[in-house]
């Protein structure tokens, strides 16, 4: 057998690679934190070795930038099917509230990397952008119903509800979830 045909049969580049990464980084990031989260961390989430990372990325906030934009783009994602489920603006006011009081076990995951994220992107311009690039794609999810002014203050409820919910012993209930919305909308 010659080298060429040799070479062909090996087995294909692991194409999931990077997208493993990439949620290894998230994976890490909610269980470490962003200040303690680094390649070997990731790496070892990932079950890939050390020199993937620089491979595939430029450096730590880059794999950070691909994290924070998946998780972004995911919980974003989640909040626009749950409001086109709706068929009108009384269900969806009751989604909004399903959304705020799911209590599945990924939403303290989720709380966390909200958290992180807010945290890097006050100090670093780039991520900056991917907040507001959440923050537009949940107020797009938010005006299939409502209006724009009520999408921004829909919006600005379900993040300080999150907040007071993840940090405060007396919670906001569901009923109470459900009278704010009312109210805004």
């Amino acid at each position: 057998m010659n080298e060429k045909s040799e070479k062909s049969r090996r087995r294909p580049n692991d194409p999931g690679r990077r997208d493993r990464i990439i949620s290894a980084a998230l994976l890490t990031i909610a269980r470490l934190g962003v200040s303690d989260t680094n390649h070997r961390s990731i790496a070892e989430e990932a079950g890939v070795p050390l020199g993937s990372l620089t491979y595939y990325f430029s450096g730590l906030d880059e794999i950070f930038g691909e994290a924070f934009s998946k998780f972004a783009k995911s919980v974003s994602g989640r909040l626009y099917e749950v409001l086109s489920n709706a068929r009108n603006r009384e269900e969806a006011k009751i989604a909004v509230v399903d959304f705020l009081a799911d209590e599945t076990e990924h939403k303290e995951q989720e709380m966390v990397l909200s958290f992180e994220l807010y945290a890097y992107a006050s100090r670093r311009t780039f991520f900056k952008g991917i907040m507001l690039e959440w923050l537009e794609a949940s107020r797009r999810a938010l005006e299939l119903h409502f209006t724009p002014a009520e999408a921004r203050s829909i919006d600005a409820i379900i993040e300080g509800v999150t907040i007071h919910n993840a940090t405060s012993p007396h919670l906001i209930s569901r009923d109470e979830m459900q009278d704010m919305i009312d109210k805004l909308a």
